[in-house]
């Protein structure tokens, strides 16, 4: 027996690879290809998650396979102190593109990475260690960005980083600060926020980290508003304000960066994923005074593929190609096809209890019933089977909550988000039936 089924493959992988995030899907991909996978049945299909929610330019695109192939026969890895044409050349595009004067780049290789960094350096400069995250926040899973990572279970790995303190997310859903009028207090949910905060500090407030949307959380949008108030209240506080957009940077929420829908320049901005459509690649980004201040502190931060020449290239060239097709623009008008769908089976199916989230990352949350709005895993866990089964890859945030992240490739053609929005009526079909 072969294809999915193999059970020599499935042997090989049970007895030797760690199980890091829950269990597999059981299917074996063979190849990839523009916004689809093809699996050892020989199935195409349909990628909604972009990989890891990292393909923003769809899988193998030739242009940057073209760059791949000419970079890992000419220059590939340096020593982390020798530096490179492609290297130099990518930290000045960042720069440029990016919000306000945050025109020091440090490149590296995780989103992890460059939180740890920015984290690394707020404590620097300040002087303080105090970190306030989201209460539903993904950073990663190293020492500082674990620390302030809130939306899976801290059980069982002993104590954060001293300092780590937590606001509540801004969850316009769920939210205890929404009314019986449906009114949601935003503010007055930050207010409060803050002055737990300020009661938990031992006056070493250093740094806020927040996702513009916090997606591994259940696809949070902030309203209008909030990030520029949540700004003002660090700056009275002396706090560093750190934006993780490795999730939401370079055109995926209808904007280059998800921040300048707000106005809001942070004193730090991240990047991954999306940096390196597919590869590994991640950026950090800070103002020249802060990193004057923390080159004169002796800042450290020496791994082992920070400033890799050949992924940099790949940074390059994917930049290039969303500026130059104008895929915000795209992900703009396309993630709107998508909602307006999504929204459209809202009205057919009373499971679906919020549709959110802005350009091509949107939330679908399934609930027991509205009014209630009790989250059902288990039925979301069925619809991801049988989205599967038909032929689509999708993604569910963990937690206890029956929400689908829905981030396909800002390359996807609007008969595939028709067929996406397709499969998803089938599968919850199915999966009520």
């Amino acid at each position: 027996m072969s294809g999915n089924s193999d059970p020599a493959f499935w042997e090989k992988a049970n007895a030797h690879l760690v199980r890091y995030g829950g269990a597999f899907a059981p299917v074996i991909a063979e190849s990839a290809a523009g916004n689809w996978f093809t699996d050892a049945d020989g199935r195409r299909i349909l990628d909604f998650t972009s990989g890891q929610m990292s393909a923003i330019l769809g899988h193998s695109h030739p242009e940057i396979v073209a760059v791949a192939r000419r970079w890992i026969g000419e220059l590939d890895h340096l020593y982390s102190t020798i530096l490179s044409r492609p290297v130099v050349d990518l930290a000045a595009l960042i720069a440029e593109v990016s919000p306000g004067t945050l025109d020091r780049v440090l490149l590296v290789s995780t989103g992890g990475e460059s939180n740890e960094a920015a984290l690394r350096m707020a404590r620097l400069v300040t002087g303080r260690h105090e970190v306030v995250a989201m209460s539903r926040s993904w950073h990663g899973v190293t020492g500082g960005a674990a620390s302030a990572t809130y939306s899976s279970s801290r059980k069982g790995y002993g104590p954060g980083l001293p300092g780590s303190l937590v606001l509540p997310a801004p969850d316009t859903y769920r939210s205890r600060f929404i009314g019986e009028n449906g009114v949601y207090d935003w503010r007055g949910e930050l207010e409060f926020g803050f002055e737990l905060v300020d009661r938990q500090s031992t006056g070493a407030l250093a740094a806020c980290i927040v996702e513009p949307i916090l997606s591994s959380g259940g696809v949070l949008e902030p309203p209008e508003g909030w990030l520029a108030a949540l700004a003002e209240m660090c700056r009275a506080r002396d706090m560093q304000l750190i934006f993780d957009e490795a999730q939401t940077g370079l055109g995926r929420t209808g904007t280059l960066f998800a921040c300048q829908r707000d106005g809001v320049v942070p004193q730090y901005l991240t990047l991954s994923k999306t940096l390196g459509a597919g590869l590994p690649l991640a950026a950090m980004l800070t103002t020249p005074e802060i990193e004057d201040e923390a080159a004169r502190r002796g800042f450290l931060f020496y791994t082992t593929h920070a400033s890799d020449p050949l992924p940099a290239a790949v940074g390059l060239k994917v930049i290039e190609v969303i500026l130059r097709d104008r895929l915000a623009e795209r992900a703009a008008e396309l993630g709107a096809r998508l909602k307006a769908g999504l929204q459209s089976l809202q009205q057919r199916y009373e499971c679906i209890g919020d549709v959110r989230g802005r350009g091509l990352l949107l939330g679908l949350d399934l609930v027991k019933d509205r009014r209630s709005r009790t989250p059902d895993p288990e039925l979301a866990q069925r619809v991801a089977r049988e989205c599967l089964d038909l032929g689509m890859m999708t993604s569910t945030v963990r937690g206890g909550f029956g929400i689908f992240r829905i981030a396909p490739p800002i390359t996807i053609e609007p008969a595939e988000i028709d067929l996406g929005l397709e499969i998803f009526d089938r599968a919850l079909a199915r999966a009520l039936g």
